[in-house]
């Protein structure tokens, strides 16, 4: 679940101009737990980029248990090593901060699938996105996502286990230009009042925006052409994730829960997603309150989980997103059954405010 989110100020987008450097996590300044994640997402990346290159071994599976920030610019390889020699990684399987209630990992009915009706849903989904109204964010303006948001990790103090998250609220602001940002997450920051976001990172970068890592400014300069975005969303992703179909999947999905697109890209990316091979239809679906819809989903061959994104049945506005493991695997020697909750959450706000963590309704 990850959680996908807006980064750095792009240079105005043409699309006849190369895409975008791929990367796969931000690096803000912030605590520790910020930089683990960071540094393992980075480490995974180089293992799967290495594999894909040798054809020695498959690539790793990508964790999508929490909803964690996409990178804004990857480490150089000798940081990371010094990273690791200096003892600042303790290999874990997720970002879990001790002052953040847990408990034992939901475990739900896997739930059919289908094809069949995948178009017509497809295209109700599409025509209430485009039916939405998305202001425009202007200079100094901020998108502000607000959710309800829990995750499985496995616990490997003592004896290893797994353990979700109590369902949390979650809220992130970003600047339209993606370099001014705020995060506050219990599951991530160490203090209550969060972390900062802005750009530029600890070493004086401030990188361009991708795909992956988007601003505002950069999607409100995409294509809102279904085949041409999607060719897009291939094309700067196809070195990422487990495979490109999934990848794009995904990259879809991050952009649905946590950024605040023009209306009518917002109808594109469904269209899009729709493209993709092995997308299919959870009719029994529920987010992170309880609110029951209908899912548009596609399994993760590798994971063997399952990404969800979830809609009301009536009015098919988007509500949150579920990822579901599929497949029996094992994590660091604890057995992750069919059925389990990686990931999940509800979308509760969705805004734009005039100053960094200010809620709607609220003067600034």
């Amino acid at each position: 679940m990850k959680a996908t989110q807006s980064r750095q100020s792009p240079a105005e987008w043409e699309e006849s101009a190369p895409l975008l450097p791929q990367t796969a996590r931000d690096l803000p300044a912030g605590r520790h737990q910020f930089h683990k994640e960071r540094l393992m997402a980075h480490i995974q990346q180089d293992t799967q980029r290495d594999a894909n290159t040798t054809k020695a071994a498959p690539a790793l599976p990508k964790p999508r248990g929490l909803r964690l920030l996409r990178p804004a610019f990857v480490l150089p390889a000798m940081a990371l090593t010094a990273a690791v020699v200096a003892g600042t990684l303790l290999i874990d399987s997720g970002v879990h901060n001790d002052g953040l209630a847990t408990g034992p990992a939901a475990v739900i009915p896997v739930g059919a699938t289908t094809t069949k009706g995948l178009p017509q849903l497809i295209d109700q989904v599409s025509l209430a996105a485009a039916e939405e109204t998305h202001p425009t964010v202007k200079p100094g303006q901020y998108v502000y996502i607000e959710s309800q948001d829990s995750g499985t990790f496995v616990k490997t103090d003592g004896d290893s286990s797994l353990a979700s998250y109590a369902l949390h609220r979650r809220q992130i602001w970003r600047s339209a230009d993606g370099t001014k940002g705020w995060l506050i997450d219990a599951a991530v920051n160490d203090s209550s009042e969060g972390e900062t976001l802005s750009l530029p990172d600890e070493q004086g970068n401030t990188p361009e925006a991708g795909l992956n890592h988007p601003s505002y400014d950069l999607l409100a300069g995409l294509t809102t052409d279904p085949d041409e975005l999607l060719k897009l969303i291939y094309k700067e992703t196809s070195t990422q994730g487990n495979t490109p179909d999934q990848e794009a999947f995904t990259t879809i999905g991050d952009l649905l829960g946590e950024s605040y697109p023009p209306a009518k890209l917002y109808s594109a990316l469904f269209k899009a997603a729709a493209k993709i091979p092995g997308v299919v239809v959870v009719n029994d679906a529920k987010d992170a309150l309880g609110r029951s819809g209908v899912a548009v989903a596609r399994l993760d061959e590798t994971s063997g989980e399952r990404e969800e994104w979830i809609f009301d049945k009536k009015t098919h506005v988007f509500l949150g997103e579920r990822t579901v493991q599929v497949k029996s695997v094992t994590q660091d020697g604890v057995v992750i059954k069919p059925g389990t909750v990686r990931g999940i959450s509800a979308i509760t706000e969705r805004a734009v405010v005039d100053g960094m963590k200010q809620t709607p309704g609220q003067k600034g």
